[in-house]
């Protein structure tokens, strides 16, 4: 997937092309949804689909203070849109000035850089300036600049629309099954492994350290069964988030002790694929009461991963 970080005209490389447009944070079933009809346009008439989204959500410009946590890290976001078939993706900043473009400013720069032929949307997307664009504009106006649009309909649970906003309440929740369910695959925490206190190492249960920065949307302290994924491999891991309330003066962390896997990787970026709770974060009354509990988390967990 070739990825974009500003605005670029691929109109000679590209001669047919489908985009989704959207924020697609965390990529859940409903942004697959709409990702998918564009690919699938994409490769009925030999051509390639792109995604136009921004690299930073519009809420960090026009209210920061209401800005949501991030499901999924661009970087993670990119990774799973190449899965999806994605073949280019525009990740471009949205600014004070981006935000002051008319709707129909917004659809001439699609058709100046992409010259799309499809355009795919949700049916809550909005565009241009305070949002006045919507799924009616965008069909009203969509044959001017030279393109059909498409909306897909939203896909619902319980009655309910799918929505970045659910998703973000069950994380907080703790409801990992319906996290996974809303999102088509585990939640997932990608981020560069840092240095830790090395305790892990001592008690037989080394651990990748990764910051948990508090602009993330994350699970609930405790123990998962997890994996993954390292250089190019997925390994099955224990992962622990919390304080490591056994030991003093630790600041609330993600560390995963990943099963027969010796290598450094030390500032690589990892993915940790979390698939069920296996208990509640607890402080022990000594490291080898937490030893021992470690071994019992194993226990459970490798009859969760012979189930994956």
């Amino acid at each position: 997937m070739k990825i974009y970080a500003k605005l670029t005209d691929i109109t000679r490389e590209y001669k047919w092309v489908s985009v989704a447009l959207g924020m697609f944070d965390g990529v859940h079933v409903g942004h697959q949804s709409i990702i998918r009809r564009a690919a699938d346009l994409a490769k009925a008439h030999g051509g390639v689909c792109a995604v136009f989204t921004f690299a930073n959500h519009p809420l960090s410009i026009l209210a920061p203070d209401r800005m949501p946590l991030q499901i999924a890290t661009p970087e993670l976001r990119a990774h799973i849109l190449a899965e999806l078939g994605v073949d280019i993706l525009f990740s471009v900043p949205f600014t004070k000035e981006f935000s002051k473009i008319a709707p129909e400013r917004f659809l001439a720069i699609l058709r100046d850089n992409m010259a799309p032929r499809y355009v795919v949307t949700g049916a809550n997307f909005t565009f241009g300036k305070d949002g006045k664009g919507n799924q009616r504009l965008l069909l009203r106006l969509a044959e001017s600049y030279n393109f059909t649009a498409e909306i897909c309909p939203t896909v619902l649970s319980g009655g309910r629309a799918v929505s970045s906003t659910r998703v973000r309440s069950l994380i907080k929740s703790g409801d990992l099954l319906t996290v996974n369910e809303f999102l088509g695959r585990p939640f997932t925490f990608a981020g560069r492994v840092i240095h830790g206190d090395r305790r892990g190492r001592a008690l037989g249960f080394p651990t990748a350290n990764l910051a948990i920065a508090e602009t993330q949307a994350m699970l609930p302290n405790g123990a998962y069964a997890a994996q993954v994924l390292t250089g190019g491999r997925l390994y099955n891991g224990l992962a622990n988030i919390g304080n490591n309330p056994t030991f003093a003066g630790v600041k609330r962390r993600l560390e995963v002790n990943i099963q027969d896997f010796a290598t450094d990787i030390y500032n690589e970026l990892i993915q940790v694929r979390f698939w069920e709770k296996l208990r509640d974060e607890k402080k022990f009354s000594s490291a080898e009461q937490l030893v021992k509990q470690l071994r019992r988390d194993r226990e459970m967990a490798e009859a969760i991963w012979a189930r994956l």
